[in-house]
């Protein structure tokens, strides 16, 4: 890769080892959302180790308010999605609330959906210690579990807003048996979320696994946001995120300018033209049918530079 650019020698595709081994050399890797197979070609010629398929798609692609109203299936699409794009990447998977509430029998059936049809390497579960039993039977069937402990969006609810974990003692307590029990249960990944650094710390020195950071500090051996939060395409982007561009503001710039060129008549690119059936065709051709030119204007195969979109 240089600078996010696809070269002849794309990279060794990333694995669950390929994330332990950089763990154990205390070589950090960059995790990010991802919502569809456009966004993630990208995120993965840039480099991402890790892609998550989140459940904030609820917000940021359906337009609700809350996480807990990601429909189950839209969320097993976009995770084949993503991973049609970034095959090289680890993909992980964002179970919905109430994808593995009700029973563990559900939990089962839903989290094998997203491995064989989401395509995941790895299923997501905010969770606590209650958990270990559902992560035990999951790593039982061959299924790889992030564990994500600290703050639970999903359980926001409880609180009534967003609110940082772990920032009594024996609120810290908690986090730290959360991730061992959780590790014990066969968590092949933790993921902590706003918490005090004191905390991360804690965990790590009292886990084995990989451990994603998101409002963690930087101790951790993973970092990951939201993607739009890190493009600049977030209105009200947490406290701990700080965007890289300002694709909202492109992305607006972009439309009013389609708006002008559309009340001026100059929407550029070229038109189709009629074909004198009196010539010969003015392209090179095989055998008895013939195939246009790619630059030929009356190709409409030639989706690069001749065929509609949109």
């Amino acid at each position: 890769m240089n600078g996010g650019t696809p070269t002849d020698t794309p990279r060794p595709a990333v694995t669950l080892r390929t994330l332990r081994g950089m763990a154990a050399r205390g070589e950090p890797f960059a995790c990010l959302t991802a919502y569809d197979a456009t966004t993630a070609r990208w995120l993965e010629r840039g480099g991402v180790h890790v892609l998550l398929a989140g459940d904030s798609a609820a917000q940021v692609v359906l337009g609700f308010e809350r996480t807990v109203d990601m429909p189950l299936d839209f969320a097993i699409q976009i995770t084949a999605a993503v991973k049609r794009g970034a095959p090289g990447t680890v993909v992980m998977a964002d179970m919905p609330f109430m994808s593995y509430h009700a029973s563990a029998d559900e939990a089962m059936t839903n989290a094998g959906r997203f491995v064989r049809e989401g395509l995941a390497d790895v299923v997501k579960l905010e969770a606590d210690a209650s958990f270990a039993p559902i992560v035990e039977r999951m790593t039982r069937a061959g299924i790889p579990v992030c564990a994500h402990i600290g703050f639970r969006p999903q359980a926001t609810a409880i609180e009534g807003v967003p609110t940082a974990a772990g920032r009594t003692q024996d609120a810290a307590d908690l986090i730290v048996e959360d991730a061992v029990r959780l590790e014990r249960a066969g968590a092949v990944l933790l993921l902590i979320e706003a918490v005090p650094p004191e905390v991360t710390r804690r965990v790590l020195q009292a886990t084995s696994v990989p451990l994603i950071g998101i409002g963690a500090g930087t101790d951790c051996h993973g970092q990951i946001l939201v993607v739009q939060d890190l493009l600049g395409m977030s209105d009200r982007p947490p406290r701990f995120a700080e965007p890289v561009a300002s694709l909202g503001e492109a992305v607006q710039s972009a439309g009013a300018e389609w708006v002008q060129r559309v009340a001026t008549g100059t929407i550029g690119g070229q038109t189709y033209r009629m074909r004198d059936e009196t010539s010969p065709p003015a392209f090179p051709h095989s055998g008895a049918s013939g195939t246009p030119a790619a630059g030929d204007p009356n190709n409409a195969s030639a989706a690069s530079t001749a065929e509609p979109k949109g």
